[in-house]
C-alpha cells in the first residue's frame, strides 16, 4: 500500500550492530513503501555504520548521518527530524521491530 504520504523514520543509533539487520529489514518490509529511513549514528564504536551503509547502497530510501560528538538519544533524534522530508515522522529505536502494516495502519488512522 502506498497512499502517497512520505513517512520519515528517524532511527538514532549507538552501538546497535547486532540488531541493525533486523531493524532495517522491518522497515523495508512495510506495506506502506513511501518512506525514508534516517539513521543518525551517535559515534558508534562497533560496525553499525558499515551495516547501515551496506543497506543504503542498495536502497536509496535509507540515509545515514553521523554525529561528530556523542550527543545521546534526544539530540540525535532531533538531528534526524531536521533531516526529515516526510509529511509524517515515525520514531524507531535501533533495536526494535515493527509489524509489517504499522505505517499503513497509522496513516489510515
Amino acid at each position: 500500500m502506498n497512499n502517497g504520504y512520505l513517512v520519515s523514520i528517524v532511527v538514532p543509533v549507538y552501538n546497535a550492530a547486532k540488531f541493525l539487520d533486523d531493524t532495517i529489514e522491518t522497515i523495508q518490509n512495510q506495506t506502506h513503501t513511501n518512506w525514508e529511513a534516517i539513521f543518525v549514528d551517535d559515534c558508534s564504536t562497533d560496525n553499525s555504520i558499515k551495516i547501515i551503509e551496506k543497506y543504503a547502497k542498495d536502497d536509496m530510501r535509507i540515509k545515514l548521518f553521523k554525529n561528530k560528538v556523542n550527543s545521546y538519544a534526544a539530540l540525535t533524534r532531533n538531528k534526524g527530524i531536521d533531516k526529515a522530508n516526510g509529511r509524517y515522522i515515525a520514531f524507531l529505536d535501533a533495536d526494535d521491530l515493527w509489524d509489517p502494516t504499522k505505517l499503513e495502519k497509522q496513516i489510515a488512522f
